[in-house]
């Protein structure tokens, strides 16, 4: 890891602080309000939908089937036994969207957390309603260590939900996401993007298509990036990428692409809300606060501009070896290294002693973290179609070899930043007192005069991770009405944590080492040939040290010698590719999964495999065209996610012997999943020149914490798009995000805040092509 020694200089110097921008004209708001209105009425909250989103596969005679880039699939979506969600580039482009976080709004039943403590600042996912941070691929390889991720380089994006352990072994029992790279193509082609808006947003970017010769192609993507954050004073940032593609073999049956993709980011992170914290007990229950995320304004920021601050950076290089010998055999081979950084400090609205609701105080934590995860991987595969005794098998067998390491270290200052609040000494309101570590928690000044240094702390820990693993799957067709889909993965697993000693701490040292197998089997059956019935069953495993963080750095000696939390899933579902040539995708899924060996304290203080979480859930979904000018894009999703078994508390007074009780949490919602989730984006082009849009994402309540008593609202939200084709040659798209200037909370998962989503916002996109 490279050495780090920063002062206490701002950062990010570009970014003022500003007002909210000017709300749109009245007549604006009425016509763009008129149009999202018709979404809100298709959206009923207790219908649920995944989808599955139809780029196009040809698939048979006018078929425009939804298509996977997964190789590990080995029949079309239409007819494998899972629900999967594929979110096309035409999504992508026609909200807006310009990060992968953005891209998951269309996507129900995601929902983003918040960073704390050993979970960091980055895309931090839960689907289904479990943590699926470490549950990213890039083009079917595991994408390693925090990140805030892009998309400028995305062709699409998969979400594939429940257990994912028989494609990617470790993984949570929710699901995971693939993003699929753009790669050199065989024609030439160039385009461009130029906008500009609200916020000081500025975004420009360019894809380049060359072909070499009659066989090869070069293609080139750059972005770059600035704007500052809607509604949010300081919050802000910019970003460049570039990522450059050769693809040799375009014509035979020999084909490599070797890519390299880079992505530099930085930021002043946002600092979010705290909650009104109540009290469970004691003399303060008479001032308990509700839970919700206090009612301050919205621009309301916690930081320290001279302190905050987050850079980030990513590099990845990709050898892709394909050799065809027959329909029946296909050989590929994939190498990638990677490596990325995430080095922040970020302020954190702390309420841990309860001065906000006592005295109007907040303590600015300063949460810090320096890591860099590398990541080296390889992958061979055969792949193809064979008859065997007059049945057909679609296959795919591999194994996979990986090494991930992380170094991780925190910043220290001086002077110190400890917790100036207790229960006796309340953070004093003029923030020099406490060196400027406490604000108040209504109108904060981030440009408080901090100015004392930071260096990167010598105590760092590093673990590495290797995996050795071997999988097969195949779709055996006995008839063209019914098929059955099997796969099954075997991971050799092994993990060490080591920290140096450092001044009177000793040194730390932990180690995992698991083997398990993970398996899936769905049988299908095809009433006609555009429509399927399914049921499934999958598993997962989760090794301890795996529950979010970078690469494995959650673990510890306290978790070391626990067992993979296990969880299955049952799931009952149809798909139907309908209208003519199969533009429409529909689908439904009935699904029950259950986690096993759940790590929850136990009374003496222990970390144990006793906990059990249920999740019951319902998925409707549709996308494609509903006429050749209409397009539909959306889906709903219920979840019952229960804490089934939390494990026991010791009930008894102190000094008493034990007395164990189900803990009070049993029954409680999981935190970061809402029951009911919505999201719908139609568009409709009214003659060939113009096309106007509108969506919707709507979500419920959403717990924080197990206790269930601090909690994100309940919310719903508008976008809205008009383009316009100039000439063959050039577009015009204008997006308004949160049309109506919603004020809503989008991130949890701790138990000390609430992340704000941006006010409203739009931007002017002038797209070329030549």
């Amino acid at each position: 890891m490279t050495s780090h020694n920063k002062t206490a200089a701002p950062r990010n110097a570009f970014i003022k602080s500003r007002k909210h921008g000017a709300p749109l004209p009245a007549p604006a708001l009425a016509m763009l309000a008129t149009l999202a209105l018709p979404l809100a009425a298709q959206a009923a909250p207790d219908l649920v939908i995944d989808q599955s989103i139809p780029t196009v596969q040809v698939t048979g005679a006018n078929s425009q089937a939804a298509a996977s880039a997964n190789q590990k699939f080995t029949a079309p979506l239409l007819d494998t036994p899972k629900s999967v969600t594929v979110v096309p580039a035409e999504i992508i482009a026609q909200t807006g969207a310009v990060s992968l976080t953005d891209a998951l709004r269309t996507v129900p039943g995601i929902t983003i957390g918040a960073g704390e403590g050993g979970n960091p600042v980055g895309d931090n996912l839960f689907i289904r309603g479990y943590n699926a941070q470490t549950d990213t691929y890039v083009d079917g390889i595991r994408d390693a260590g925090s990140q805030s991720r892009e998309i400028f380089n995305l062709e699409q994006v998969e979400v594939v939900k429940g257990p994912n352990s028989a494609y990617g072994g470790r993984s949570s029992a929710g699901g995971g996401v693939n993003l699929v790279s753009k790669t050199a193509q065989a024609y030439d082609f160039n385009s461009a993007s130029v906008g500009i808006g609200t916020d000081k947003y500025k975004r420009v970017t360019a894809d380049i298509n060359r072909s070499i010769g009659s066989d090869s192609a070069f293609r080139l993507n750059v972005m770059g990036h600035e704007a500052d954050t809607p509604g949010r004073d300081v919050v802000g940032g910019s970003r460049w990428g570039v990522a450059p593609t050769v693809t040799f073999g375009l014509n035979g049956p020999t084909r490599a692409i070797v890519s390299v993709y880079h992505l530099t980011t930085h930021e002043i992170p946002d600092t979010g809300i705290p909650f009104n914290n109540p009290f469970s007990s004691g003399s303060n229950v008479a001032r308990n606060g509700d839970g919700r995320p206090w009612n301050v304004d919205r621009n309301t920021f916690y930081g320290l501009a001279n302190r905050d601050f987050r850079d980030t950076k990513s590099d990845v290089g990709t050898v892709d070896l394909r050799h065809e010998f027959s329909k029946a055999a296909v050989l590929r081979n994939v190498t990638r290294y990677g490596r990325s950084q995430n080095d922040y400090v970020w302020t954190q609205p702390d309420d841990s002693k309860g001065n906000t609701v006592l005295y109007g105080n907040v303590w600015r934590r300063a949460n810090s973290r320096a890591t860099e995860t590398a990541t080296a991987a390889n992958v061979t595969s055969l792949s193809g179609e064979l008859q065997a005794a007059g049945i057909k098998h679609s296959y795919n067998a591999g194994v996979e070899f990986s090494r991930e390491r992380t170094d991780r270290a925190a910043y220290v200052f001086t002077p110190g930043t400890n917790n100036p609040l207790t229960k006796t000494f309340t953070c004093p309101t003029s923030g020099a007192a406490t060196l400027y570590n406490c604000t108040t928690l209504v109108n904060p000044n981030p440009n408080d005069p901090w100015v004392y240094t930071r260096t990167l702390s010598p105590t760092q820990t590093s673990v590495e991770t290797t995996t050795k693993a071997a999988y097969a799957f195949d779709t055996v067709e006995f008839t063209p009405q019914w098929l059955l889909n099997l796969g099954a993965r075997f991971d050799d697993f092994d993990s060490k944590l080591y920290t140096p000693a450092a001044g009177t701490a000793t040194a730390v040292r932990a180690h995992v080492g698991s083997t398990f197998w993970s398996t899936q089997a769905g049988i299908v059956y095809k009433p006609a040939s555009n429509g399927s019935i399914y049921l499934s069953y999958a598993t997962s495993a989760t090794p301890p040290g795996n529950d979010g963080g970078d690469g494995l750095d959650g673990l510890t000696v306290q978790v070391q010698n626990l067992q993979p939390q296990r969880s299955k899933n049952w799931e009952l579902g149809t798909k139907w590719d309908v209208m003519p040539g199969g533009r429409l995708s529909l689908s439904a899924a009935l699904f029950k999964s259950e986690l096993n060996n759940a790590r929850v304290t136990a009374p003496d203080g222990t970390t144990q495999n006793v906990g059990r979480r249920e999740v019951k859930g319902v998925e409707l979904g549709f996308s494609g065209k509903v006429t050749q000018a209409w397009t539909v894009f959306g889906g709903v999703t219920y979840l019952d996610a229960v804490v089934a078994d939390n494990g026991y508390l010791n009930t008894a007074a102190s000094g008493q012997p034990a007395v164990y009780a189900p803990s009070p949490y049993n029954g409680n919602q999981f935190p970061t999943t809402p029951k009911k989730s919505a999201t719908l984006w139609t568009s409709y082009a009214i003659n060939k020149d113009f096309t106007v849009g509108a969506g919707l994402s709507s979500m419920d309540r959403v717990y924080a914490n197990v206790n269930n008593n601090k909690f994100a609202p309940g919310y719903t939200r508008f976008d809205a798009m008009a383009s316009y084709n100039v000439n063959h040659d050039l577009s015009l798209q204008l997006n308004v995000q949160n049309l109506g200037d919603k004020l809503y909370f989008d991130k949890v998962s701790s138990p000390h805040y609430a992340g704000v989503t941006p006010g409203r916002s739009a931007s002017l996109t002038a797209n070329l092509k030549w």
